[in-house]
């Protein structure tokens, strides 16, 4: 054989044993989706525009083309057959079921945030990921989906609250009590309860930085010991943050929002808002239980 065609054939022959190894078939008849495969990057995607809601951007009506497209790529993995990312566009009652699916069946959840300002009604993005068998990702993303549906055959029309008896508009939550559970001293005003703790990382300068530079995880608890809310931060290792999602999601605790709060630190941490009701200690129960999962 001709040696100046031999890394073209060896590239051509690798390459086409990449695109045998993802099904693609499988993905398609697993996820739902059609799909389109770009040989040359060995990637597979899947793409649903959300044709189903109407969004006004700025008083404008935008149309999926324009970004309100949920999309999931597929490629080959290096620890297991396959890999996936992709991006999930949600109303904001879809976010936190289609975060539960997605958790419980193989998929990592890496950001949730906005993309626009003004838009009504409020959309907000998922990323998601995972690397495992075609089958495991191809069933994620299905589920993910499945979630959307379901909340959409539950409520016609987006939902403007978390629901929930309405809050005393006087605060009396007892701080002893959550001070117990925490075992830590907190903030107290107006009947209402705050605890911090701090954690520590480097910037890319070599300042050290922690709990009074913004590197800490907050709850901030207000309404009563029975109708109790409560709002706040983690802040989480990178392979913290999926058993810190999954532990709050459980317990039904809201994620609001995931994404970074600096840029170049060592180690990296990931930041989630949260948002709960129900009982004071019921709630300081369950948001201590994902705390320890950053104290080991």
């Amino acid at each position: 054989m001709n040696a100046k065609l031999m890394p073209t054939l060896l590239a051509f022959l690798s390459a086409s044993a990449l695109h045998a190894g993802l099904d693609t078939a499988k993905i398609e008849s697993l996820s739902g989706l059609k799909g389109k495969l770009n040989e040359a990057a060995d990637v597979f995607k899947v793409s649903v525009p959300r044709t189903d809601m109407k969004v006004k951007v700025d008083g404008w009506e935008m149309p999926p083309f324009m970004g309100l497209t949920s999309w999931a790529a597929f490629t080959q993995g290096k620890g297991a057959d396959a890999m996936v990312m992709g991006d999930l566009v949600l109303m904001q009652n879809e976010v936190n079921p289609v975060m539960s699916a997605a958790l419980d069946n193989g998929l990592t959840v890496t950001a949730l945030h906005n993309h626009f300002f003004f838009d009504e009604p409020k959309v907000y993005f998922m990323h998601i990921g995972g690397e495992g068998s075609v089958e495991t990702l191809a069933k994620g993303v299905r589920a993910a989906l499945d979630a959307v549906k379901q909340v959409q055959d539950t409520t016609k029309i987006p939902s403007s609250s978390f629901g929930g008896e309405k809050l005393p508009a006087k605060s009396s939550v007892s701080a002893d009590a959550l001070e117990q559970i925490f075992r830590a001293k907190g903030e107290t005003k107006d009947g209402m309860y705050k605890v911090v703790f701090g954690r520590k990382t480097k910037m890319a300068c070599d300042c050290e930085v922690g709990k009074d530079m913004g590197v800490n995880t907050w709850a901030a608890f207000a309404g009563s010991d029975d109708n109790a809310v409560v709002d706040g931060d983690f802040v989480a290792l990178v392979d913290e943050l999926q058993p810190v999602l999954a532990s709050l999601r459980k317990s039904g605790i809201n994620i609001v929002a995931i994404h970074h709060h600096m840029v170049g630190e060592t180690p990296r941490y990931i930041f989630l808002h949260y948002w709960g009701r129900g009982t004071a200690t019921g709630l300081a129960t369950n948001i201590k239980k994902a705390l320890e999962l950053t104290m080991k």
